[in-house]
């Protein structure tokens, strides 16, 4: 197959001279968007399609905009290192509150639509939030729990006005657009996200201006592969780390256009296909639950007018799925691996072979291995953790802390290295394979999902005595939730009181995490301490 890569010629030779540079100021808003605004002020920075319009905005737009942005916060009262809860779709808005946030010198916490009241009271009183911009679903739920969140000063509503909050749209208009952002330091916090929770409540990753805004350089150019001249569109739910990843700082450190659909209700993945055809869309991100949706569509006529380069992230990709794709579109589907807590730390990239079902190769500037519990480098085919090497140099695209949690950053910051948590092999030539979290996590539709939170959510119903969440295999969604649950002596199995555990916990927590499988046992399998052997109950048929 013809190489279609824009970047990178040479992946040897990009690993032995790439070189990290960080200066001591450093703002994405100003330092890339600003720059690109007065560079390139007629580019198109978005290209946003909704469900009856569409609209275009430049660099230069998007750089006046968010300097309104920045403004109308610094106007409020809100001070450097101040954390500003943004909740919204793919709209517009999101794109302006982020980088104004940047450029104000404050903390930006993006999170998905579907938090519910009883995941923001946690998050803005843990996070000690001073603002929120959200529409208004978001608005009602923070109105749910107003009383209990003394930390929140400022309640800004994109949308329909309502009593208590101010108006995006008007704040922002009033806001003077030649605001000049100040100088940041480059390891100042610019932006946290919550893990999943596996054994506790969410921890806060705290990145700061340069682990994202510099490091994403080597995600946007040597997996993502742009230039100035593509239009990427990553299909991703803007409360997630990935919408950082690819709907905003990989592509702008490129220069890249951002292609962004805004929709309402159920995905329908004969939408993404029509797309493709009708916009010259160029590069595509998604998560491996979306390519698995496409390739059962009928692909025999599909001809999508510009795309050139695919990838995917979040859990591993089913070799089947990506010949499929191959022999409909010509195109190789390059699974790449990264988290949260970091930039893309090893990927399939354009120029080099892939070996259907890895993780590819370790990315330029990252130095990766599979290490053992003392810091060890394991030889090829022994099984370890993956880990990141952050002494004598520790790379950029790495987090700074689990903020206000020590002891949890001591655990994944020792001997030399991050390790992730993250289970794998690498063969012979270097590629690495995944094996599992040695967490308990669960990756379903690349939702990250802590059994934690899902089990707390059953104990609040009267009917659960104990309960155990475990990840099982998916073939559409790579795993499922499923939950052991131990009924209370008053209570009967049966389906009904499935259906009302899985709505229960669709209203308690976000509704992404129910328990697509419910099982009743009498008792859950536990070692001598009394812990659940969720290997136990993840190997039952």
């Amino acid at each position: 197959m013809p190489s279609r890569m824009k970047n990178l010629d040479d992946y040897r030779q990009q690993r032995v001279s790439f070189r990290w540079e960080s200066p001591e100021m450093f703002n994405f808003g100003k330092d890339v968007v600003d720059a690109w605004g007065k560079s390139h002020p007629d580019k198109t920075a978005i290209h946003w399609v909704g469900q009856d319009t569409e609209r275009i905005i430049t660099f230069a737009e998007i750089s006046a905009r968010t300097n309104q942005v920045a403004q109308a916060l610094i106007e409020l009262g809100l001070q450097p290192g101040d954390r500003v809860l943004v909740i919204l779709p793919r709209v517009v808005a999101w794109w302006e509150s982020l980088v104004g946030i940047f450029k104000a010198g404050l903390v930006a916490l993006p999170g998905t639509s579907l938090l519910t009241s009883s995941d923001l009271s946690y998050r803005t009183q843990i996070a000690e939030v001073a603002a929120v911009i959200t529409d208004a679903t978001g608005a009602e739920r923070i109105d749910e729990i107003h009383d209990d969140l003394p930390s929140l000063k400022h309640r800004i509503l994109v949308g329909p006005e309502r009593n208590g909050w101010q108006h995006y749209e008007a704040l922002v208009n009033a806001a003077s657009a030649t605001f000049e952002p100040g100088d940041t330091r480059s390891d100042a916090p610019a932006l946290i996200y919550f893990t999943s929770g596996t054994t506790g409540m969410p921890k806060m990753v705290l990145h700061t201006h340069a682990s994202y805004g510099i490091g994403h350089q080597v995600t946007g150019r040597f997996w993502l592969d742009l230039t100035e001249n593509d239009l990427h569109w990553n299909i991703s739910d803007t409360g997630w780390a990935k919408a950082a990843w690819s709907s905003l700082f990989g592509p702008w450190i490129c220069g890249a256009s951002l292609f962004v659909q805004h929709t309402v209700g159920r995905f329908e993945p004969q939408d993404v296909l029509t797309l493709l055809e009708k916009y010259p869309v160029t590069t595509m991100c998604s998560a491996p639950t979306i390519y698995r949706l496409l390739v059962q569509q009928d692909l025999d006529t599909f001809q999508p007018a510009a795309l050139r380069h695919c990838v995917a992230a979040g859990e591993p990709l089913n070799p089947e799925v990506i010949d499929v794709w191959r022999k409909a579109t010509g195109l190789e589907i390059r699974d790449g691996y990264g988290q949260t807590e970091s930039v893309l730390l090893c990927g399939n990239f354009p120029g080099v072979d892939v070996k259907p079902g890895s993780m590819g190769l370790p990315t330029p500037g990252i130095d990766l291995a599979v290490v053992d519990d003392e810091g060890h480098r394991l030889a090829p085919g022994e099984e370890g953790q993956i880990a990141v090497r952050v002494e004598p140099d520790r790379p950029l695209g790495l987090f700074r802390e689990y903020w206000k949690s020590p002891e949890e950053t001591a655990e994944v910051f020792r001997h030399g290295w991050y390790y992730t948590c993250d289970c794998a092999t690498i063969d012979e030539d270097g590629y690495f394979w995944f094996v599992g979290r040695s967490d308990d996590v669960i990756t379903s539709s690349a939702y990250r999902i802590g059994p934690f939170e899902v089990e707390n959510a059953l104990l609040e119903h009267p009917a659960v005595v104990e309960a155990a969440v475990v990840g099982k295999k998916d073939a559409v969604r790579g795993e499922i939730v499923r939950a052991f649950v131990v009924l209370a002596a008053a209570y009967q199995a049966h389906q009904d009181l499935k259906t009302e555990l899985q709505d229960h916990v669709k209203r308690v927590t976000a509704p992404y995490k129910y328990p697509r499988q419910i099982e009743f046992v009498d008792e859950l399998p536990k070692t001598i301490s009394g812990k659940i052997r969720r290997l136990e109950l993840r190997q039952r048929k």
